[in-house]
């Protein structure tokens, strides 16, 4: 199969067994790789009522037809599993390297089933598997395993998804960790590997697979690395990565201040930013492979309290550990990433979560004994500091923080849940729907919760026809509602097709649907389309919801938290709120949902979701 290594790995901890298995061509055909062959995957293997911290659950690792190749960033992997955060299907992408030495090392998925007995570790290379004992690493931090494990072996060039602490402990916001501080952050993935004792994958490959038309395929790869390079449409990312937003977005309004209760903080923004950052503590960085943007950060705080040496803090990071907790310390927030990392736990929950806790201690339904003598005080960062050892712990209040902010929130009662901010279950993105309206949208209909990848709408408002190609034309203008619908679903569509062929998101910046097309069909030989590869994303987005309507989800689940939807006093947008119902009306019906928020039969059936139609429907009638 050109694009594809061809094989699927499966290991099932409980028997101690690995077997490979052929890649299905007409999924490949039909969902592309990543997210779209996971959600396939776990639709076809998962009970919707399985518990997700129980050996049933499966967690699927899956990369795409232009992982390992010339295409800028193409190492990026997904996981697909239902999340115990959530309760609901989640899926989640990290960068690095990882995902290029799995394909290489011969398998476009890896399905890990079962638990095993006592701590494990895989090691795959090259078409070989072993599960090996893992009880000398467990309690390891997440950077420090992956060191263990290459020197173990004898070979630096190991490349290693791992879970820290927190995800031995199961607590529900922690993640897989790899390439020092790559991150699948969402929906408590690292539960997972902590409730199946499996401690780290561990994989090298040198292995090829075959292109359809090698020729073309480089040189379409050769000029979208370079626009990559060049384009003035990323500019500021390249010179100083995701931090950028801090500098840029502040007087929109985009930026959540105090638990989303603030609309600007322009002081606090500036000291935390990107230039900033590059003004002081950033140090010259290695780049995902073969990307050649290189928005990610690299840190060094020489001396203090602060001291490290590690990967450096995104922008969700610095909003979500900085900007909510009222906290602008920039070596501090620097130091809480590094924790995270090493804990493996998602920063954006994490940060959601303590200012969670510092409204509720304000409030009066935390007290300093509850949270082991920490007065979890607005701006104070030491305070921030030792909720993320708490969290990472599962120790005193990191016990009901680490649950994230639904469970949180029905702990503690009061009127704690008006400001848990969360959809679904899942911590809100560091982007305001009160800015930008399609983006609480996106929010309320997000196939995993409140997720600002899984279509980034904002992208296209304000510009005049942003997709033409799908038909979205004319002007979207901040703070209209109207005409939002359309907008999200296609973005949502759009970025579907990214996370499965799997590309890294930005890189949608300066491409169209026929450029993904393009690539694709030179990698594979299907015949791809940008109308083609719309179906492909609708395809994958109903299946997923589909999924999640046997989960129990429906209309009464797509709302935004009501702290998303309080106007804010001040800044660029102050007085403003979406019209959540005209935008979900429009989005339910050119979706092809019913009123109820469900798939309809009709469109599961004319995307070939047959199985689904008759498992949300019953047989047909004849």
């Amino acid at each position: 199969m050109d694009g594809y290594a061809g094989k699927i790995l499966r290991v099932n901890l409980t028997t101690q067994k690995c077997t490979e298995e052929p890649l299905n061509p007409k999924y490949a055909k039909d969902y592309l790789g990543g997210t779209g062959l996971g959600v396939r995957m776990i639709y076809d293997e998962v009970p919707p009522s399985t518990d997700p911290l129980s050996p049933e659950n499966k967690i699927v690792f899956t990369v795409g037809p232009v992982t390992a190749t010339n295409y800028p960033s193409g190492a990026r992997y997904q996981i697909v599993f239902k999340s115990p955060l959530t309760g609901i299907l989640c899926d989640a992408s990290s960068g690095g390297y990882w995902g290029a030495d799995l394909k290489r090392a011969g398998y476009d998925a890896l399905m890990i089933e079962g638990a095993a007995d006592d701590p494990v570790y895989l090691w795959i290379h090259n078409g070989k598997t072993e599960i090996r004992p893992a009880t000398h690493l467990w309690g390891q931090d997440a950077l420090k395993v992956q060191e263990s494990i290459q020197r173990e072996i004898g070979d630096e060039r190991i490349r290693v998804a791992c879970i820290g602490p927190a995800g031995e402990r199961k607590v529900l916001l922690s993640c897989i960790i790899n390439d020092e501080g790559r991150a699948p952050g969402r929906g408590g993935n690292g539960a997972i590997l902590g409730a199946k004792n499996l401690k780290a994958i561990a994989v090298r490959g040198n292995g090829n697979f075959p292109i359809y038309d090698l020729e073309k395929y480089n040189a379409l790869c050769k000029k979208i690395a370079k626009d990559n390079a060049t384009s003035p449409a990323v500019a500021a990312m390249r010179e100083y990565g995701t931090a950028q937003v801090l500098d840029n977005l502040i007087a929109m309004g985009d930026i959540p201040v105090k638990n989303w209760q603030l609309g600007i903080w322009e002081e606090g923004c500036k000291n935390l930013g990107g230039k900033k950052m590059k003004e002081t503590i950033l140090v010259p960085h290695t780049a995902c492979y073969r990307c050649t943007l290189g928005c990610s950060r690299w840190v060094k705080i020489e001396e203090g309290p602060y001291k490290m040496d590690g990967p450096g803090p995104e922008y969700e990071t610095l909003a979500a550990m900085g900007t909510m907790c009222l906290i602008d310390d920039l070596n501090a927030v620097s130091f809480a990433n590094d924790l995270c990392n090493r804990y493996g736990i998602d920063t954006i929950s994490t940060g959601v979560a303590i200012a969670f806790g510092m409204e509720a201690y304000e409030k009066g339904l935390i007290k300093k004994e509850d949270a082991g003598g920490v007065e979890l005080k607005w701006g104070d960062a030491q305070a921030m500091i030792a909720m993320t050892h708490q969290i990472g712990k599962n120790e005193k209040l990191g016990k009901l923080l680490g649950q994230g902010v639904r469970k949180a929130a029905e702990k503690l009662r009061g009127d704690s849940w008006k400001y848990a901010v969360h959809v679904k279950g899942m911590e809100t993105a560091m982007h305001d729907p009160r800015t930008f309206y399609s983006m609480g949208l996106t929010y309320a209909v997000g196939p995993r919760g409140a997720c600002h990848l899984h279509g980034h709408s904002p992208l296209w408002e304000n510009v005049q026809d942003p997709l033409p190609e799908w038909g979205l034309k004319g002007m979207y203008p901040l703070h209209v509602s109207k005409g939002k619908g359309l907008l999200v679903k296609l973005s949502q569509d759009y970025t579907a097709v990214v996370n499965s062929m799997v590309s890294c998101y930005f890189l949608t910046f300066i491409l169209k649907p026929s450029d993904l097309a393009a690539v694709l069909t030179a990698a594979t030989g299907t015949k791809y389309t940008a109308k083609s590869l719309l179906k492909v994303g609708e395809r994958i987005m109903a299946l997923h919801r589909a999924y999640n309507n046997l989960c129990g989800i429906t209309r009464k689940d797509d709302v935004l938290a009501p702290r998303q939807l309080q106007p804010t006093k001040e800044g660029g947008n102050a007085g403003k709120v979406p019209d959540m119902e005209v935008m979900l009306k429009e989005f339910y019906k050119v979706s092809g949902w019913t009123p109820s928020g469900k798939v309809s039969r009709k469109t599961l059936e004319s995307l070939g979701l047959r199985d689904a139609a008759k498992d949300l429907y019953g047989p047909k009638r004849k």
